[in-house]
């Protein structure tokens, strides 16, 4: 999947791909034609960087509820011919998700949608997940058939059966086909659940991993067999030197992190930053002046995972150089500085927007690190980073990070995040948003009474409304 094409901030359809506040405020006063060509073509083209921990469909589908939109986008997307042909779930869950919300505000549409897409469509399970939290048990029986027709009587259709019934997010549609009174449906599917289960047991029997009794030398081999198959193995390697290594062993694997291959490097490296080795920094140096991308990443991570006060020393001395270590220096110091790093922290985050833009990784601890040292005069770089970015989890930060250190929080961004997509944006915004302003005194009495809000935002929304709370 390609990445999404993100309009700008300062647009409509930029401010609903980003899923913030004001573009659900401005779709609302903008004409409604307008509005919902922009929210369908959100639904339809997922603009989120990563789809499987940015929320996007509540917020879409509360839209849809707000502009009494139709669902001719979404059943033309669904079910054209390109369907058949991309089968990446990316590309039709979303819309999916957004239906389940539907049908649980009641939009029998929604639900009518859902049903015909799980019994024709390609990702048919990822529509059977929604149904499972939504429809009722005739609802859900009636897909047993369709549902089951898509695998043959046969060996290989039995395996894929059963592995479908293995991964399922939620067993409760399998389980009503294990008791369906159709003694075909309900034999294949009892089958299949008690493969799913000896399908787990046997692959922990197949395991190919550590055993009790390796040695170092042991352990150094299966991480460099793994790098040879493609598979980073440094990071478990490192929690099974752990285990095997005693005193005896410390000047073999200081010999590993200084010349050993990378896969051997980067374990002896990551164990050694794990214990607190008094060598484990010089070393780390070292590695990321002469070792190829693979240590220099891998030493960099592990230096990040340091918590001695040696640890934060150096970091100190290295944040202001150019490259990956100063870099991370300057995360080390958002995470575990203290005051006297402020200005530390602050070049950082500065530096990363101006060199890697508003979405770069980077952002997430120099955002946080921004907001627990208290630096108030980050603020407008906090500001642009919460307008700017494509991500939402990043945003929601950039507003926690804002709400410790930008006094106008409370009558600003605290107020349009009360319609933000992330749930944990939407709490921080309850606790927060100036109760003065009409709109927030409304939004808080419908997020109370919403069904669909998350417990954590209601518990916030409760802990502001009371005798004191102005009338909407």
């Amino acid at each position: 999947m390609f990445d999404p094409v993100i309009a700008p901030s300062g647009t409509l359809l930029g401010l609903l791909q980003r899923g913030r506040g004001d573009g659900t405020l401005h779709a609302l006063t903008a004409p409604r034609a307008e509005a919902l060509a922009a929210l369908n073509h959100c639904v339809l083209h997922d603009p989120r960087h990563d789809w499987q921990v940015e929320n996007r469909s509540l917020y879409y589908a509360r839209l849809f509820l707000d502009l009494n939109g139709e669902l001719d986008g979404i059943e033309a997307h669904l079910f054209g011919p390109e369907d058949a042909l991309d089968t990446d779930e990316a590309r039709t869950g979303l819309a999916l998700a957004v239906l389940g919300h539907l049908a649980s505000y009641g939009r029998r549409d929604a639900l009518v949608l859902l049903r015909r897409y799980a019994a024709t469509g390609t990702n048919w399970a990822w529509a059977l997940d929604e149904l499972a939290l939504r429809d009722d048990d005739a609802g859900l029986r009636s897909l047993a058939a369709p549902v089951l027709a898509r695998f043959p009587a046969d060996a290989e259709g039995e395996a894929a059966l059963a592995a479908a019934v293995r991964d399922a997010f939620e067993p409760r549609p399998w389980r009503l086909w294990a008791d369906d009174p159709r003694a075909s449906i309900a034999a294949r599917v009892r089958a299949a659940l008690e493969a799913g289960c000896f399908d787990r047991w046997e692959r922990q029997l197949r395991s190919a991993g550590p055993r009790p009794g390796w040695s170092v030398q042991a352990v150094f081999e299966w991480a460099r067999q793994g790098a040879e198959r493609g598979a980073a193995l440094h990071v478990p390697a490192a929690r099974c030197l752990a285990a095997v290594a005693g005193p005896e062993d410390r000047p073999r694997i200081l010999r590993a992190a200084r010349e050993g291959t990378d896969a051997v490097r980067c374990t002896a490296l990551r164990y050694l930053a794990d214990s607190d080795d008094p060598a484990a920094l010089d070393l780390i140096e070292s590695a990321v002046a002469d070792g190829s991308a693979t240590v220099v990443e891998a030493a960099v991570d592990a230096f990040e995972r340091m918590r001695g006060a040696a640890a934060v020393d150096r970091a100190r001395g290295w944040a202001r150089r150019p490259g990956p270590l100063g870099a991370a220096a300057g995360r080390v110091l958002a995470c575990r500085g203290g005051t006297r790093d402020r200005a530390l922290v602050l070049a950082a985050l500065r530096e990363a927007v101006r060199g890697e833009g508003p979405d770069a990784p980077t952002l997430w601890t120099l955002v946080d690190g921004a907001g627990r040292l208290g630096i108030t005069c980050a603020a407008p770089v906090l500001r642009h980073v919460y307008r700017e970015t494509a991500s939402s989890h990043l945003r929601g930060r950039a507003a926690r990070a804002l709400a410790a250190t930008d006094p106008s929080f409370a009558t600003g961004f605290a107020v349009e995040c009360l319609w933000d997509c992330e749930e944990t944006t939407r709490e921080l915004a309850a606790r927060h948003a100036e109760t003065g302003d009409a709109r927030v005194v409304e939004r808080l009495r419908r997020l109370a009474a919403d069904p669909a809000e998350e417990a954590e935002v209601q518990t916030a929304v409760r802990s502001r409304i009371g005798p004191d709370l102005p009338a909407a």
